[in-house]
């Protein structure tokens, strides 16, 4: 009867710890929006996520990007399918703006965004903004070859980041996410 009872503990507690470990495993995934169809490329924000408030007026910001291969030694090149650079575009979200007009800009039908200045200049961007600026690209978006970018010298307030994938002349995809943050 001792053995039995034992067992039985033992089951509870196993099964008890393997409920806990996938309640906390679930907990901790990233929201990534993945498309219906297989082999759609998509861009998955490793950092910062959707709401984080960075500690500092910087932020570094990386992505994975899935189904679609940047390619830095065709930068500037003629478009090759699958493959190309990133278009990072970051903007301000006016202070001005209310509750009802972030939450319009919040819909996945993307109407009634509110977009305040931008920060896609050498001074906020670093080398990506100056790539952008020879491209006649500054204040639309910085370039970039690599799945990561660094903006710094941010003022608080609210931010809208777009990433976009695009060929590698630098034309824009359909493909892109977007995450907010807060410089506090």
């Amino acid at each position: 009867m001792r053995m039995r009872i034992l067992a039985l503990l033992g089951a509870f507690l196993l099964i008890g710890g393997s409920v806990a470990a996938a309640v906390l495993v679930k907990g901790a995934e990233r929201h990534v929006v993945k498309p219906d169809i297989p082999g759609t490329p998509y861009i998955d924000v490793l950092s910062p996520r959707d709401g984080e408030k960075p500690h500092s007026n910087a932020v570094v910001v990386k992505v994975k990007v899935h189904n679609f291969t940047l390619a830095p030694a065709q930068f500037g090149k003629t478009p090759q399918l699958g493959e190309g650079i990133l278009r990072f575009s970051l903007n301000k979200v006016p202070d001005s703006a209310d509750q009802s007009q972030l939450e319009r800009a919040n819909s996945p039908l993307g109407s009634g965004r509110v977009i305040g200045r931008s920060f896609d200049f050498p001074k906020f961007a670093g080398p990506n903004g100056t790539l952008g600026a020879r491209l006649h690209a500054d204040g639309q978006y910085s370039p970039a070859t690599l799945p990561q970018m660094y903006y710094h010298d941010l003022p608080t307030g609210l931010f809208r980041l777009i990433i976009t994938l695009g060929q590698n002349d630098g034309t824009p995809t359909p493909y892109h996410t977007v995450t907010h943050f807060r410089i506090e």
